[in-house]
């Protein structure tokens, strides 16, 4: 399910370069999705899972975030291991998997050129992150997926990046007292290198569920 209150057109028009990209892809690629990524998940999540971006192979092509290219599978199957999600991840929109208390969100909702937006593609899209964060009655914890991520997991929920600096398992409590943690991106590059692996993000998204129960 998505927060369709919160969500960019289909044709959102807010940044020219982004747009222009667009166009290519549905030329090139005229039945993938090529459009702004809505969430996926619970609409009663206690957790928000904030990536990046679309990417070209993943979410632009299927139209869900990390599902389709290569950070997909490991995402996704740590949720199914901690009973974030149910069903089973066959790497198509379609597939029935669900996620339980948890919902993805991207800071940018379209696909950058080289998976790079650029600072002022995040300002104009930090908007629909901020209410999707606002949009969610339960949520207790948000995990960011990166540092740019990170970046702008902070702006939105107010904070300030000096006090909350980016870093594997950090925890920074945002001035609404909600909480935000890090992990490094499960990027294929990341697990290819051994910069996150499998024991580590499993290890942070438990972590975020024993944060889910911090009195404030």
């Amino acid at each position: 399910m998505t927060l369709a209150v919160a969500e960019p057109s289909s044709d959102c028009p807010l940044c020219p370069r982004l747009v222009a990209f667009r166009e290519e892809q549905r030329a090139a690629h005229p039945d993938w999705f090529n459009a702004p990524v809505p969430s996926f998940g619970d609409p009663d999540a206690w957790l928000a899972i904030v990536g990046l971006a679309p990417g070209m192979q993943g979410a632009n092509r299927t139209g869900r975030p990390f599902t389709g290219d290569r950070s997909g599978p490991l995402l996704y199957e740590t949720l199914l291991k901690l009973g974030l999600a149910s069903g089973e991840y066959l790497a198509a929109p379609d597939d029935g998997l669900t996620l339980n208390g948890a919902i993805i969100v991207n800071a940018v909702r379209c696909l950058p050129p080289q998976n790079k937006p650029t600072p002022e593609e995040m300002r104009t899209c930090r908007p629909f992150l901020e209410r999707d964060l606002e949009t969610l009655p339960r949520l207790r914890v948000v995990l960011a997926l990166g540092q740019i991520a990170h970046q702008a997991a902070v702006k939105a929920l107010g904070g300030r990046l000096p006090k909350a600096p980016f870093g594997h398992g950090n925890v920074h409590r945002m001035p609404s007292g909600m909480l935000l943690l890090d992990s490094y991106h499960c990027s294929r590059y990341n697990q290819n290198t051994g910069v996150l692996t499998a024991e580590m993000l499993e290890a942070v998204f438990a972590q975020a569920i024993e944060l889910s129960a911090d009195p404030r």
